[in-house]
């Protein structure tokens, strides 16, 4: 018996009975040998984290473009927060660990540099629209491995591309992570709007704040705690009334006084016209994208459109800055 049979047999033994099980996974697009010492939930875990598309959100915008400071939230911290959260959840429910990490992982890949500026612009000039949950499946059914893609499981597939608010995840663990990423970014972002002095922990609203706690370490424990106890031995992921209530004010309380904010915003409007010329500029000259992404075109048959859109949808924030002053900025003359 392999080590991987083993750690399924111990699933088997120790797992909820609503959890997801390794052995019991739908498969993945190609067949593959499976791993000696790894489920296949591990090994997906591991593909995301090696991939070219994980290590860019270092350099990516969540809520704050360009902040002057090394303690302002990326599209990678942000990531990080929301898989160590999801895994004590889903820990604690005796669900799947490494399903639920690898979702969690893996849900923000396709986010656009600049945050949600540049998914609205995408979305705007692509014919085909954009949004950055199912550019994540894109990313790993189609884009990484120059064209091969991840071949990731169905579970942790359906996870990533239902991790939005309106998604209905297939398994636990999906939901699980679903409900983790909002826990994450509302508590997140409290703490960099106060990092950029938008405003005091005093300031947040009473009516939420005495419920959901009076500092990011309060509400953190209060709202994982709420699921996990009103989650255990149940067959959905959920929250007390009070609870949720009380987190969906707190988050629109965020949308009116800091995402919608001209803190936030102040270099919104260059950020879209960036991504607009770059946009147009590979359009009209479609042999000056990468090789890889000309090959999508000339060979397996993708619209110009949408893989100009996935080259500028994989850009860092530095990249696409980068990339603009090299194609539109004049440069000194020189000798």
């Amino acid at each position: 018996m392999t080590i991987r049979q083993e750690l399924e047999q111990m699933e088997e033994q120790y797992l909820s009975p609503y959890a997801a099980l390794s052995a019991r996974s739908r498969g993945r697009d190609r067949l593959e040998e499976p791993c000696d010492i790894r489920t296949v939930y591990q090994r997906d875990r591991d593909r995301i984290i090696h991939c070219k598309a994980f290590r860019r959100m270092k350099h990516k915008t969540q809520v704050f473009l360009a902040p002057e400071g090394d303690h302002y939230r990326t599209r990678l911290t942000h990531t990080l927060e929301v898989s160590q959260i999801a895994r004590t959840i889903a820990k604690s429910l005796r669900l799947n660990e490494e399903l639920t990490e690898a979702i969690a992982l893996g849900h923000d890949l396709g986010h656009t540099p600049f945050g949600h500026s540049g998914e609205d612009v995408l979305n705007r000039i692509c014919p085909d629209g954009f949004a950055h949950y199912e550019q994540s499946v894109r990313v790993v059914e189609r884009l990484e491995k120059n064209g091969r893609g991840l071949n990731l499981t169905w579970e942790v597939r359906d996870g990533i591309r239902n991790h939005r608010t309106s998604g209905r995840p297939s398994t636990l663990e999906g939901a699980v992570v679903r409900l983790s990423d909002k826990i994450a970014y509302i508590n997140h972002d409290i703490d960099d709007a106060i990092r950029a002095k938008m405003f005091r922990e005093s300031d947040l609203p009473g009516e939420y704040t005495d419920v959901l706690g009076h500092s990011v370490r309060e509400r953190l424990n209060a709202l994982i705690h709420d699921v996990i106890q009103n989650s255990m031995d149940r067959p959905e992921i959920i929250m007390s009334l009070p609870m949720e209530t009380a987190m969906k004010g707190l988050r629109k309380w965020m949308f009116e006084n800091v995402y919608c904010s001209d803190i936030p915003k102040a270099e919104e409007a260059k950020a879209k016209q960036l991504i607009v010329f770059l946009y147009d500029y590979y359009c009209r000259y479609v042999e000056r994208l990468p090789e890889e992404y000309r090959i999508m075109m000339e060979e397996q048959g993708e619209k110009k459109e949408r893989v100009v859109c996935d080259y500028i949808a994989g850009m860092s924030d530095s990249y696409a800055i980068d990339l603009f002053e090299e194609l539109f900025v004049p440069k000194a003359w020189k000798i």
